[in-house]
């Protein structure tokens, strides 16, 4: 049966060139700083994002977590939108781990004003923690991978270092942001003294993520790496998957992003279905309008077609496309869900 997995951009799987270089990739003890293909994408991957120096994680959430752990100390009190995935997504480290507390701001499309930032700011007082970060993600998850407009982004920065706030991207998939504003990624992490970026995500590598900043950051993060059981040994056979996202992988991001709208544009023609986000890069979210039926009976009636989702709502479903969804499989999406529904109501 044909099997067409729209849950995320994770599931993707390493491409054959991916493969053979990880079999080939000369490595070394990475604790040591010794692994050659760590090393070098480590430098690649701090050249694209403008920063001095980077660091190879396991995952999104551990370079988020090291993040707020090298720029802060335990106590004070970290900014970040209601809904982001730091907040959201990634089991409360950002307490329970690094002994910070959240403020969060509900924006719009994933992004707050600088007047509302100023609003959050609290007066210097002897009863109120230290506010010493503020956290944006773009794309952003959770308002279907909106980009995150670059002039509002500027002034916000401009507000929070004026309060003496560092800043902390992440950019899980920053290139995608960066492909559908037509906007070179220095550009958009310019703002920034920190960024994360998934390797494992649109760009297909099998595991891993970034963490980039100023050598003296990397150095600190390095160093709770290792205390989170991070550190890792002949880890050049995962970096060269790494390297090959980033020549390659970043490069057809559109397809993805083409691929999306066309999926948007189909299902919300269906009766019973509306997409509910501007759809900027790969993510659709969608809503179902029929009360009689639930996201979790659609989910079912796919999975039967062959077609792999979840519902993250009784009535809402993220569909996220990737590499490996082809103009084909689009199409049978709009088409089985199409009949789906007809045969349901």
């Amino acid at each position: 049966m044909r099997k067409i997995d729209l849950r995320s951009d994770t599931v993707t799987q390493p491409t054959e060139r991916m493969r053979e270089l990880m079999r080939q990739a000369p490595v070394g003890d990475d604790v040591y700083q010794e692994d050659p293909t760590v090393n070098k994408l480590e430098a690649e991957a701090a050249a694209l994002v403008g920063k001095e120096a980077a660091l190879f994680v396991s995952s999104g959430t551990m370079g988020n977590l090291l993040a707020l752990m090298s720029h802060t100390q335990p106590g004070e009190e970290v900014i970040l939108e209601a809904d982001s995935h730091i907040y959201c997504y990634e089991v409360g480290g950002i307490s329970r781990i690094a002994g910070l507390i959240p403020r969060p701001i509900t924006g719009l499309g994933g992004i707050f004003t600088s007047k509302q930032l100023k609003q959050a700011l609290r007066p210097e007082n002897i009863h109120y923690p230290r506010t010493t970060l503020l956290c944006l993600e773009n794309t952003h998850n959770r308002s279907g991978g909106q980009v995150l407009p670059q002039d509002q982004v500027v002034e916000l920065a401009e507000a929070a270092r004026n309060a003496g706030l560092k800043l902390h991207l992440d950019g899980a998939r920053i290139f995608n942001a960066a492909v559908a504003s037509n906007t070179p990624v220095q550009i958009l992490t310019a703002p920034f003294d920190s960024v994360m970026f998934c390797l494992s995500k649109g760009l297909a590598a099998p595991v891993g993520s970034i963490l980039a900043g100023s050598t003296n950051f990397i150095a600190r993060a390095r160093k709770f790496r290792k205390m989170l059981g991070g550190g890792m040994r002949q880890a050049g056979i995962l970096a060269a998957a790494g390297l090959e996202s980033l020549d390659v992988m970043t490069k057809r991001l559109a397809e993805d992003h083409r691929r999306a709208e066309r999926l948007a544009e189909g299902l919300s023609a269906v009766p019973g279905l509306k997409v509910a986000n501007p759809v900027h890069t790969n993510i659709v979210m969608l809503d179902i309008t029929c009360p009689e039926l639930t996201a979790a009976c659609l989910v079912s009636a796919w999975a039967e077609a062959g077609i792999i989702t979840a519902a993250n709502s009784k009535y809402g479903m993220r569909l996220v496309t990737h590499y490996q969804i082809t103009d084909e499989d689009v199409e049978y999406v709009i088409e089985a869900t199409r009949t789906i529904i007809q045969q349901m109501s």
